[in-house]
């Protein structure tokens, strides 16, 4: 009988173990408690601590409330000026309802990262380039409200921030956007130059307007511009000229036009030298003068000079050298009768001979 009662006793202390053990349940303070009691909710979320449930039949679900940070996979898509980028984005949400994230929702997780993967493919279609690049807070805020839209209130879940982490361009579009930029800084840098050039040429004005006042002053400038000049460790020489020194001496500098007049009465005098003078020579040494333009020589017929006529020979000479035949021709002359020869010889002196020799009597 003792046996039977202390057996029981062990029994009893043992199911009250484990009833305990499956009655005692501790909440995180960072989560919420559901209470299933046969597969039903029958009360509110459990909170931070330590709570009971019943042993047998009451089941219970914790629920994270922590914001949770997910990566959302980079999307490929075409923006709405047609151009291909890869985004990639990171979404912060959090719980606020786990009865609905429990029930409505299989595995809340997963789905928030579809629904970020679509909505960021669908911003990206929506926004042009240079929206993504410069404006990335109105491209973050709308995509937040498209992914909080669906998930806050079927599913109890809040999206508290998404932002875009990294917006990949092809290769080409970076070149054009480079030189772009290049050209756009190069634009503002000869802006700035040539604004600094007109503040410059104003005060250089207004220097010099002063400094025409007063002739001292110009001396004294130049005295200071010397003494930089030789503060520096070098062998330059600074001679300082006045410029109306510079004017006086250009007033008796020859002007052209009597170099001009100068070179045609030197070409004339080359006249002077008579017929031993070749006008050929002449004409080079007048374009050499500058004073005919240089052209290309024409081509001229060579002309042959006549050769003056042959005195008659006299008596005497006509003795030393005595006659021809009258049978024979002359030399110079065609063949022809006595008749002929004597009427041409009787007329005055022969016709004058190509080959240069003297015809006889």
């Amino acid at each position: 009988m003792v046996e039977a009662l202390i057996t029981i006793l062990v029994v009893l202390v043992v199911g009250g173990a484990i009833a305990v053990g499956r009655s005692v349940r501790i909440v995180q303070q960072y989560e919420q408690g559901i209470i299933f009691r046969f597969g039903k909710i029958v009360e509110a979320p459990r909170t931070a601590g330590l709570t009971l449930i019943r042993p047998f039949g009451d089941r219970m679900q914790k629920v994270n409330m922590q914001i949770v940070a997910m990566a959302v996979p980079a999307q490929e898509g075409i923006t709405r000026d047609n151009v291909s980028v890869r985004v990639d984005a990171v979404v912060y949400f959090r719980v606020v309802d786990p009865i609905k994230a429990t029930i409505n929702v299989q595995n809340y997780l997963y789905a928030v990262s579809q629904q970020a993967q679509t909505s960021l493919r669908s911003i990206i279609g929506q926004s042009e380039m240079d929206q993504l690049l410069a404006e990335r807070d109105s491209v973050n805020r709308e995509l937040r409200r498209i992914i909080d839209e669906p998930t806050e209130g079927p599913w109890g879940i809040r999206v508290e921030r998404v932002e875009i982490k990294d917006v990949s361009l092809p290769e080409g579009m970076k070149r054009s956007m480079s030189r772009q930029a290049e050209a756009e800084r190069e634009r503002r840098a000869r802006i700035i130059t040539a604004d600094g050039e007109y503040q410059a040429s104003k005060r250089l004005a207004a220097a010099a307007n002063v400094m025409a006042r007063d002739p001292a002053a110009l001396q004294l400038r130049l005295l200071q511009t010397v003494v930089e000049v030789a503060a520096e460790r070098n062998s330059t020489l600074v001679m300082p000229i006045p410029v109306e020194l510079l004017r006086f001496f250009d007033k008796f500098t020859p002007s052209s036009g009597g170099g001009e007049a100068k070179s045609a009465a030197d070409s004339a005098s080359m006249a002077d030298f008579g017929d031993a003078v070749d006008p050929t020579i002449a004409d080079a040494v007048a374009e050499a003068e500058g004073n005919k333009p240089i052209s290309a020589p024409a081509a001229e017929a060579l002309e042959i000079p006549e050769v003056p006529a042959i005195p008659e020979l006299s008596a005497t000479e006509k003795g030393d050298i005595g006659t021809l035949s009258e049978g024979a021709p002359r030399v110079g002359q065609p063949a022809t009768s006595a008749p002929d020869e004597a009427g041409s010889n009787g007329a005055g002196a022969a016709a004058p001979d190509p080959a240069g020799q003297q015809p006889e009597k």
